[in-house]
Order: C-alpha cells, then sequence, then structure tokens
C-alpha cells in the first residue's frame, strides 16, 4: 500500500461536450520507430506525451537518431551505432519487443532492460520468432528482461504465432524488412494492425488473408504523419458519458481501425448509443469522432476476437459493468495476466473493494452489475489502466481514493485533470 493516494470525484450532473485526447500510445511508437528507421528528415505531429514513448525516443537517441521536438533525423537503419550501455526501455514493453525486432538485423549487440514492472513481464516469446529470421536472442532464465539481441545478416522465413500479438508480430516484422528475401508473419485474429497499415502502401508489404502478412524487405522512406488520438484514452472518458446518465460526449479524430474499437463494439452491446464517423485516413490508418450518450446498460459476453480486440479496455469495461444489470462475462484473456500488473487479478480487486461483484476466473473475470459502485479505496498495483479505470469509477460512485494515482503518467500525463474538465467546462 502506498501513501502516495489521489481522491477523485462524484461530479455531479451529465457530461457533455467535444473533446480531445493526446495521440495514440502505439501509433505514437511506431511512428518514431518507422522514421527511425528511415533515412533522412521525418515530421511527427500529435506524438503521444506518456512516459512510454519518451522510453522510446530515448533509446532510439541513444542509438544515435537525432530526435528534436517532432522531426527526427536518422541515418536509416543501416547507420544505427551500437549503444554504449543498456537500453532502458522504462515500463514499455512496446518500447523493448519492437526495437528487439528492429535490432535483430544490426551488426551489434543490445541489451535491453527495463523497471521493477517490465522485468517481471513475459519475453521468451520473442525468441522463436526472431531466431527463425537468423538472430540470437535471450532472456533472464525466467524468460523477462533483461533481453541481449545479437544482430546480424538475416534471412526471410515464415512464422505463425499463437497469440492475437501486434507486438511479436511488428517484432518479427521490423526485422524481416531486414530480410533476404520475403517474410510471412500469421497469427491468431484479432490483433492492431497498425504496423501492416503502415507499410502496405509503401510497398513493404501486403496481407494475403485476413491474419497472414506477407514482408517485402526493404527502406522505409522519410514521411510526415499526424498521429491520431489514442481510442484507449478517448475510452475513459466516453465510459465516463456511458455511466451517467445525461451524458452525450464526442470524442474528436481518433484511429477507428477495427482492431481498436473492441471497447465501442462492446458498449453498443451493453445498450449505449455509440456513433463512429469516419473523418479521414492517416497513412493507412481510418480516423473520425466518436459520440456516446448514456442509456441504460446490460451485461453482455466478451470473448474470442472481441475479447482481443478490447484487452487494453478490459478493467475498465469491468467498471461500467458493475453500473450495468445483470452479468458480464469475459474469457479469452489469459494475457492480462502478463501486463504492467495481472490485471485479471487487479481488476476484479478494484471492483470488490468499491463494493461490487466480480469473480475471477483463468482467462478472465465475471461481473455481476448492481447498477452502480460505492465510495472506496483502489490499490493500483503500479497499473496505470487500473488508477484511470478507478477515477471513471469514481465520477458516478465517488469519492474513490486511489493509490499510486501518478502511474497514470505512462499513458497520459494531464489525466485527472482532463477527466474532470468534463464536469468544469
Amino acid at each position: 500500500m502506498t501513501n502516495n493516494t489521489r481522491t477523485v470525484g462524484p461530479f455531479p450532473g451529465p457530461a457533455r461536450g467535444l473533446v480531445s485526447v493526446p495521440g495514440d500510445k502505439s501509433l505514437s511508437h511506431r511512428a518514431l520507430i518507422f522514421a527511425a528507421m528511415a533515412e533522412g528528415e521525418s515530421h511527427l505531429e500529435g506524438l503521444g506525451p506518456g512516459e512510454d514513448i519518451e522510453s522510446t525516443r530515448q533509446v532510439l537517441q541513444a542509438l544515435g537518431v537525432d530526435i528534436t521536438n517532432d522531426v527526427v533525423s536518422s541515418p536509416g537503419i543501416g547507420g544505427w551505432t551500437a549503444p554504449l550501455d543498456d537500453l532502458d526501455c522504462g515500463n514499455s514493453g512496446t518500447t523493448l519487443r519492437l526495437l528487439a525486432g528492429a535490432l535483430a538485423g544490426r551488426p551489434f549487440t543490445s541489451t535491453m532492460v527495463g523497471d521493477h514492472s517490465l522485468s517481471r513481464r513475459p519475453m521468451r516469446r520473442l525468441v522463436g520468432p526472431l531466431e527463425i529470421l537468423g538472430a540470437r536472442v535471450s532472456t533472464s532464465p525466467g524468460g523477462t528482461a533483461p533481453v541481449t539481441v545479437v544482430g546480424g545478416g538475416l534471412r526471410g522465413a515464415d512464422v505463425s504465432i499463437a497469440m492475437a500479438s501486434a507486438q511479436l508480430r511488428t517484432a518479427f516484422t521490423l526485422a524481416a524488412l531486414q530480410g533476404d528475401r520475403p517474410s510471412r508473419v500469421d497469427s491468431a485474429p484479432g490483433f492492431r494492425d497498425h504496423t501492416e497499415r503502415f507499410l502496405g502502401p509503401l510497398g513493404l508489404g501486403e496481407m494475403e488473408t485476413a491474419t497472414r502478412f506477407r514482408v517485402e524487405p526493404g527502406a522505409i522512406p522519410p514521411f510526415r504523419y499526424h498521429v491520431p488520438g489514442d481510442p484507449s484514452s478517448a475510452a475513459f472518458l466516453l465510459a465516463a458519458a456511458a455511466i451517467t446518465p445525461g451524458s452525450d460526449l464526442t470524442v474528436q479524430r481518433i484511429a477507428l481501425s477495427p482492431g481498436r474499437v473492441g471497447f465501442l463494439d462492446v458498449l453498443e452491446a451493453m445498450g449505449a448509443t455509440v456513433d463512429r464517423s469516419i473523418t479521414g485516413d492517416e497513412m493507412g490508418e481510418p480516423v473520425g469522432d466518436v459520440r456516446v450518450r448514456h442509456a441504460p446498460l446490460t451485461g453482455c459476453r466478451i470473448q474470442g476476437k472481441l475479447a482481443a480486440a478490447a484487452l487494453d479496455e478490459l478493467p475498465l469495461l469491468a467498471v461500467v459493468a458493475a453500473f450495468a444489470s445483470g452479468v458480464t462475462g469475459v474469457a479469452d484473456a489469459a494475457e492480462l495476466r502478463a501486463k504492467e500488473s495481472d490485471r485479471i487479478a487487479s481488476t476484479v480487486a478494484m471492483i470488490r473493494s468499491l463494493g461490487g461483484t466480480a469473480e475471477e476466473a483463468a482467462a478472465g473475470f465475471t461481473i455481476t452489475g448492481t447498477g452502480g459502485l460505492s465510495q472506496g479505496r483502489v490499490e493500483t498495483d503500479h497499473d496505470h489502466r487500473i488508477a484511470m479505470s478507478a477515477a471513471v469509477a469514481a465520477t458516478a460512485a465517488g469519492p474513490v481514493e486511489i493509490g499510486d494515482p501518478d502511474v497514470a503518467a505512462v499513458s497520459w500525463p494531464t489525466f485527472y485533470a482532463d477527466l474532470e474538465s468534463l464536469w468544469s467546462s
């Protein structure tokens, strides 16, 4: 239990308005890495502000890439220099996994480390996909960071990944771009396809089936990119609207690719009124506005491809489910146990600490909704999504005391102020 706490809510009345959210975290990581792999100057607007994005920025700078504000000047991946020290990825598993793939083709040894939380997460799953291309990859005896990559000349190869992991697919793809012939990556459905959408129009790959992507070796050219808003961040604001009677909230210009709208699909299944409007396209990524209006909510079943598409938002959906009537069951989400915390256990603990009914399962959880939650204290287990989900619960149930609240800065440094602004504006 931490002594650092923050009390949030409750807030009177509905949430209404037209708001924006920070740049998408997944796309910000990729934009920085793609720009660093490109030879020349790339211009990136609207990068996400979180600590995880800063970790990617700092690791790339340690490899010899110049990043000043939103301009990335790089010698290209062929000009990356061997790091003088371990590459510190902080709390960011995305930084570590994606850059392990990029570094697999470089003719030097790199060791990537992280903080206490990152050092507990599974990394052995990187080994097979990268070694089939010819890299040498090792982890700690427990299969966690530090991760050491001995890179060099890579060959083309085909790999099938059992889980719907965009991070593993992207790690393989970034390595395969440096191979001597085309490669293919396949996986279970439900992954975020940001990497595939970016590389396809550049002639560096093509979706052959709904899940199999062919990677064409080649160089990424420099580019200009305006990062869309983060739908996972928008979800917190939209969830607050969904559980608060009278609310009518629109979030502008967020990424709306099919792999990122699982949360919205669940909200609709539970009875919320959800309107989506595609307004443009950014490097293959559909971008648009989402409007959510409160309506009576009922429980639903979240499993399979839907669970994969809403994986990051499942703790938040547990909060929404507690404000619904009936039972919401989550299955096929064992990957939650390998996040910043054991998110199955920490989600169930959060709901129970606020007076809700929640039961843990091996690969998910069950929430019995009673129309609301009550005030209480939530321990975040140093997990930003638990902290932010508890704050959303507080908007309608508060006051809620949140332990270690500053962990929200991992993805959204101004989260609490932005959430509260829905009622103060």
